[in-house]
């Protein structure tokens, strides 16, 4: 077994924890009307924009999500949240040292012995999660856990539907499509984004992703036989009808968005073995990016 598929296997004990730990260190995240800006690298990015979605959906406050290199550093937020699973990452770094004594901070990183401990103001450490792949799985969907279990929006049935969608079929030639698109609404569009940079990072596969609304705007157009499109979430009315009539393979979930994205998790996997590829080793890629002075 693969890190990947280790680490992938462990999220709904993971999960479980972060709902506990959520009310135990409820007091480093934000509280309802701060405005706030989630950021991250990478995967972090994508589940900075699935927990800004939701909170601002909770009606907790405005809630915005940035690549840490592109966040807007002349606008005022009362809390910058940071997503770092290495604690090492360049840019979330010097974003937070940028801020500190102006903006309070609060980072969630997996390992305690690093340099973040000092940048931020508040820090959460989800150990447990870590990761010793380079392709992350676990720590990234227990840090939304974690804001999701905070906002009052996790339950125990979304850790159920973790552990079938583990064990869950993925469709019939499903593996042996060209090409692969990920579609969400509003939270889920991150998980939308986070599910094709794990087939591009893992299995090399030509993958995009799109707000579902927007996928009839022009990206529609390269469905067709031997392609497949997977929703995560509700779909808009009428889409699946559209797309299947293009020839592609329509893939939905009876799940908890968050949870489809483990079968997702789990198709990159099984890709990237189709192709002889090892998802452990993810070409020019590192597991955290240190950028030289």
């Amino acid at each position: 077994m693969t890190h990947v598929e280790e680490e992938l296997a462990g999220q709904p004990e993971c999960w479980a924890r972060a709902a506990t730990q959520a009310a135990a260190d409820g007091g480093a995240l934000p509280v309802p009307g701060e405005r706030v800006a989630i950021v991250g690298c990478g995967t972090s990015y994508f589940m900075a924009q699935s927990a800004a979605a939701l909170r601002e959906g909770a009606g907790q406050g405005e809630t915005d999500a940035f690549a840490a290199s592109e966040f807007p550093r002349g606008r005022a937020y009362d809390r910058i949240v940071a997503l770092t699973r290495s604690g090492t990452t360049t840019e979330v770094l010097d974003l937070l040292g940028h801020l500190r004594g102006s903006t309070r901070t609060t980072a969630v990183t997996a390992d305690p012995d690093t340099p973040v401990m000092a940048a931020a103001d508040d820090v959460v450490v989800l150990d447990y999660a870590d990761e010793r792949s380079v392709v992350q799985t676990r720590f990234a969907t227990t840090a939304l856990t974690l804001l999701r279990a905070h906002l009052g929006l996790h339950t125990d049935s979304v850790v159920a539907d973790a552990r079938a969608a583990l064990t869950a079929e993925l469709p019939q030639g499903l593996v042996d499509s060209a090409q692969f698109t990920f579609l969400g609404r509003g939270w889920t569009v991150g998980l939308a984004h986070e599910a094709a940079l794990k087939m591009r990072e893992a299995a090399q596969a030509w993958t995009e992703s799109y707000p579902a609304m927007e996928y009839r705007h022009g990206p529609i157009s390269i469905s067709a036989d031997g392609t497949a499109t997977w929703m995560l979430g509700e779909p808009p009315e009428g889409l699946e009808a559209q797309v299947r009539a293009t020839g592609a393979t329509w893939v939905s979930g009876a799940l908890d968005p968050l949870a489809d994205l483990i079968r997702a998790q789990r198709l990159a996997v099984a890709v990237a073995r189709s192709h002889g590829l090892d998802p452990d080793r993810p070409r020019h890629l590192t597991r955290s990016v240190i950028l030289a002075p």
